[in-house]
């Protein structure tokens, strides 16, 4: 077995291992010698500049460490800075999306409060309004709810209107029978329909009263219709057409002035 710094043996001859000499700097002292040193001792010598590059790749990975850290902390502030956000702005739009619904039911409350008092008020208020053909002038009054309308001819082919009122029911209509109001509409002409009752006046069945109704000045006939028949008769011009409103009876008179003083048309 081959021991370390053994001699070899070789022919016969026995042959020392090499000697390395062992440079050293600066001159040699007075009565110094060279020292050398075996290949094995200088194998082992440390290698210039070794330690620092191991310093430098720990001190890397120490920065790369410390970089992860602090890029992981900000990522984790971040992520709980969003999840904080949500959070808020959820609880905002929770409140926001209760205060419009809050809003929107009352609005709507308020609505059918509105309503409810408006028909209330319409139920509470005694009248009605009729409104006759827009080609006949659109003639429009008020009348007592209680009173039923009939409509007897609606003029939609031409010629005269005609509508009856009464209270309860209207009467089958004849000279004799008593409503509380007739409407008509006819072709006649004003003036001859003031002709018509130019006998009357003079043998004082019947007086005359002109009266502003609407947008113009008309003529209001009272007294005797017909044998038994004591009432009122107004006539209104409205374009080439005559207005008759008639009330058959004296008890009627009342309501009749009240809604002589709500008519308007289209003239």
């Amino acid at each position: 077995m081959r021991k370390k710094n053994a001699e070899v043996t070789t022919g016969g001859s026995v042959v020392a291992p090499p000697v390395v000499p062992v440079q050293t700097f600066g001159p040699s002292a007075p009565g110094s010698t060279n020292v050398y040193a075996s290949p094995s001792v200088v194998a082992s010598a440390p290698v210039p500049g070794a330690s620092s590059v191991v310093d430098r790749q720990r001190r890397r990975n120490l920065i790369e460490t410390i970089a992860i850290v602090i890029l992981s902390l900000i990522a984790v502030l971040f992520i709980g800075l969003f999840i904080w956000k949500y959070m808020e702005w959820d609880t905002v739009k929770t409140d926001v999306d209760g205060q419009v619904d809050a809003a929107v039911a009352e609005a709507v409350f308020a609505n059918e409060t509105k309503m409810e008092q408006e028909f209330a008020e319409r139920e509470k208020y005694p009248y009605r309004t009729f409104t006759g053909p827009v080609d006949y002038g659109s003639l429009s009054f008020e009348f007592p709810k209680t009173w039923n309308v009939y409509i007897a001819s609606d003029a939609s082919n031409g010629g005269d209107f005609a509508a009856y009122l009464n209270p309860s029911e209207v009467y089958a209509v004849s000279s004799t029978t008593i409503n509380a109001l007739r409407v008509t509409i006819t072709n006649t002409p004003f003036d001859n329909a003031v002709k018509s009752f130019e006998s009357a006046l003079k043998n004082g069945t019947m007086t005359v009263e002109t009266r502003p109704i609407g947008n113009s000045v008309e003529n209001i006939y009272r007294g005797e219709l017909s044998k038994g028949m004591r009432g009122a008769v107004t006539l209104i011009k409205i374009r080439d057409k005559t207005v008759y409103l008639q009330t058959d009876a004296e008890i009627f008179l009342e309501e009749y002035e009240k809604l002589l003083q709500t008519v308007t048309f289209v003239e």
